[in-house]
């Protein structure tokens, strides 16, 4: 297996796991550190424990700051663009979360179809599984089918280290099956994470994604702002974030997504910019 190497965002696409040894982000070290510092310093000198407990207290508080904010790479690796490679051959991610859906999924497949267009479907895994055609539909159709945890739990960022291998491994293990191919990444539900997600997605083989800019669709509906939040500076190696579970809908009761998707692949087609699949962004 090849070595990381390249710029730090390539390095995202490093295969992660296969042995290797988890090293935390330095913001998770240095918690680590604080956490074994604060109670030897308290035993040492009793009279410290208030300013132990306030300075683990505060370091709780940056930590759950950092979880709450998708984009950041505190807590550990996180693709937030794609490689320089990609950007050069002026592609883009199209991501979409939360399915399949079998009203929005088909509909959303068809018009990528129709602009010729490569997506990444972040899927639910117990939704596949009640789906298992549709999920086969969108690998069939040439686009990544990548893991969004099982049961999309609200509470997902709550969970401890066991909890999230049972929703990661869970639906690793039906969107393989489906997809026919391991997920090689991951996007927790709503972006939202702790600092026990990074070594559980290394001892899985699995990358972090977030994205660059996302459309709210799950709460805007009206099409055009949808549209516009996404195309606003849109750039080659951008990652877009779209649903085609828990869509909006519109005044006249279409999800929004449907409506919002043909503006976006019209701008993209205009920019001369290529929508690819996150797996296939890793290619030389």
């Amino acid at each position: 297996m090849q070595q990381p190497s390249g710029t730090p965002v390539e390095i995202q696409f490093a295969a992660r796991g296969g042995g290797a040894r988890w090293h935390p982000q330095a913001a998770i070290a240095g918690s680590i550190g604080l956490h074994i510092a604060a109670p030897a310093g308290v035993i040492v000198a009793p009279e410290t424990w208030p300013w132990a407990l306030a300075a683990i207290a505060g370091n709780h508080l940056l930590l759950t700051i950092a979880g709450m904010c998708p984009r950041s790479r505190a807590l550990g690796p996180n693709l937030t663009r794609l490689p320089d490679a990609a950007g050069k051959r002026m592609e883009i991610a199209l991501t979409f979360d939360d399915g399949p859906d079998p009203d929005v999924t088909p509909r959303v497949l068809d018009l990528l179809d129709a602009h010729a267009a490569r997506a990444t479907f972040f899927c639910v895994g117990e939704a596949a599984a009640r789906h298992p055609a549709l999920c086969r539909d969108i690998a069939a159709r040439g686009h990544g089918v990548e893991n969004h945890s099982c049961r999309h739990l609200s509470a997902f960022a709550m969970l401890g280290p066991r909890g999230m291998r049972d929703e990661i491994g869970g639906a690793q293990a039906i969107l393989t099956e489906l997809g026919g191919r391991a997920p090689q990444f991951f996007r927790p539900p709503g972006g939202l994470r702790n600092p026990l997600l990074d070594p559980v997605l290394h001892d899985a083989g699995l990358r972090l994604v977030s994205w660059t800019r996302r459309g709210f669709d799950t709460r805007i509906s009206d099409a055009r702002r949808v549209a516009a939040r996404l195309l606003d500076g849109l750039a080659a190696a951008d990652i877009l974030l779209l649903h085609d579970g828990h869509a909006a809908r519109t005044s006249s009761g279409t999800p929004v997504v449907l409506d919002a998707l043909p503006y976006v692949l019209e701008r993209v087609e205009s920019l001369g910019l290529r929508t690819i699949a996150l797996h296939e962004a890793a290619r030389p």
